[in-house]
């Protein structure tokens, strides 16, 4: 839908393939956190249940039960905004990279055809594409992590490091993000 959209518009195709899948990105996201954000709600209620002021659940289903009727259903979606709000945006990068990389490396090997034109080597430009998906969306995402991590000290951050102190953890994010990338995407367009 958003490449056909995106068609009638005066942008390059690469800028184009980007804002189709970028946008797919976020909104694939977004509906997946409607999934994500309880499960991930139930997973931390378990982690942390022994902690001193925290209610012990004997399972996942214990735990919808007690946090449904301490909270009601919105506790199971406790952090959605957020986590929406942090993830979608760097979904929509990542996409978005991937599908841009993709098609200016087909481009500058020479392939403008379909997929089944494409030349043999369509793992290594996948590869490729992914990585540079990871490690674009890694220089964005890196500063939001570390300040949703550091949420409560990020003005300290900030005064004692400026806005180097938000790329912290950067060398392996980038490292991980790109190899993700490039295991991922291989994957799924092989399977």
């Amino acid at each position: 839908m958003m490449m056909k959209y995106a068609e009638g518009q005066n942008m390059p195709k690469a800028t184009r393939i980007a804002i189709a899948n970028g946008a797919a990105g976020m909104f694939s996201n977004l509906v997946s956190c409607v999934y994500f954000v309880p499960l991930d709600v139930i997973s931390q209620r378990l982690i942390v249940q022994r902690l001193p002021g925290t209610t012990n659940c004997s399972s996942p289903f214990d735990v919808i039960r007690k946090v449904t009727k301490t909270e009601g259903s919105r506790g199971l979606y406790r952090g959605f905004g957020l986590t929406a709000l942090t993830q979608s945006p760097a979904s929509a990068l990542w996409w978005g990279s991937y599908g841009a990389a993709q098609h200016i490396i087909w481009r500058s090997l020479g392939c403008k055809g379909e997929l089944e034109k494409k030349p043999s080597h369509l793992e290594m430009v996948t590869a490729a594409a992914g990585m540079v998906a990871g490690a674009c969306s890694s220089v964005i995402t890196t500063p939001v992590d570390t300040i949703e991590t550091r949420l409560q000290t990020a003005k300290a951050l900030f005064k004692e490091d400026g806005w180097w102190g938000f790329y912290r953890g950067f060398g392996p994010r980038f490292l991980n993000m790109s190899l993700y990338g490039t295991t991922m995407i291989v994957a799924y367009e092989l399977i």
